[in-house]
């Protein structure tokens, strides 16, 4: 895996990471709960916003939380101290496809905003799924950028958003992978695959997702790509401008935004009936 980040390991996005994850908090994990106990591998954690979500919501579980980024792991170390100070928590520090845990370690397998960046996504799931008992669980969410529409329609808007889309797939990534997850986790070797629709919709009516979503998460994710669009000749600093401030009109009042996550969960066929139990 790559360190090619195309948000940037900034103190901005860092806020961004924590903002999503707190505003989309029950959206994404509402259905998600591992039985106490239960060995459970975060691949790519990031800076822990989303294991906080993990330890949380499945008090008792043995999470071990992976990442390429060492900053990032600091900051998460950091997170679940002060959040979580009781949840039984293994850090490492090393590539999704070179983990050195032995097969059949983990009970579920959870991964979250990470399959978007890589190049070969399925090649990466068919590796990780060595790491998962039989009968066990993966739990795999993305979002796909082409499922952002808003209100006013604005041709600015769209290609401050393009710019993002273009420069994650000139950096091997896919922002528009969620769309992919059923297919992938099929082809990656695991069974009973299902995959749905996630969707945040935002208006005035709505004044947390505005602001937790729309501005906070959307528009500063689309915003981290700003200086490369513009150093690349996507776009010139004065048409950046005018992109994002016809997005931010779908912030404002009389605006809608809309943004779909896909979420599919997988399972490993069990080698004999009745081997464990899960939920994802």
């Amino acid at each position: 895996m790559g360190t090619d980040y195309v948000h940037g390991y900034t103190t901005a996005e860092t806020r961004r990471l924590t903002d999503q994850a707190g505003t989309l908090a029950d959206l994404l994990h509402g259905d998600t709960q591992y039985e106490p106990g239960s060995k459970v591998l975060e691949v790519g954690c990031g800076v822990g916003a989303q294991t906080v979500q993990l330890v949380t919501r499945s008090p008792g579980i043995r999470l071990t939380a992976v990442d390429i980024s060492e900053e990032s792991l600091a900051h998460a170390k950091a997170r679940v101290a002060a959040t979580a100070p009781q949840a039984n928590v293994e850090w490492q520090h090393g590539d999704l496809l070179t983990l050195p845990f032995e097969d059949q370690t983990f009970d579920h397998l959870f991964i979250c905003f990470v399959l978007e960046h890589l190049p070969h996504p399925a090649e990466a799931l068919a590796k990780l799924r060595r790491l998962l008992r039989p009968g066990g669980s993966i739990t795999v969410i993305e979002g796909d950028h082409e499922s952002a529409f808003f209100h006013p329609r604005s041709t600015n808007a769209q290609r401050v958003i393009d710019c993002l889309v273009e420069l994650q797939a000139e950096a091997g990534g896919d922002a528009l992978i969620g769309r992919r997850l059923q297919p992938l986790l099929t082809e990656a070797g695991y069974d009973e695959v299902s995959a749905r629709p996630l969707t945040v919709y935002a208006d005035e009516t709505l004044p947390h997702l505005v602001d937790g979503f729309t501005r906070k998460t959307f528009i500063a994710m689309v915003e981290s790509v700003r200086d490369r669009s513009i150093a690349s000749g996507l776009r010139t600093e004065t048409q950046w401008e005018q992109g994002i401030r016809a997005l931010e009109r779908a912030a404002e009042p009389g605006g809608t935004f809309h943004y779909t996550f896909f979420k599919a969960v997988g399972v490993k066929a069990a080698a004999t009936e009745g081997v464990g139990s899960w939920s994802g």
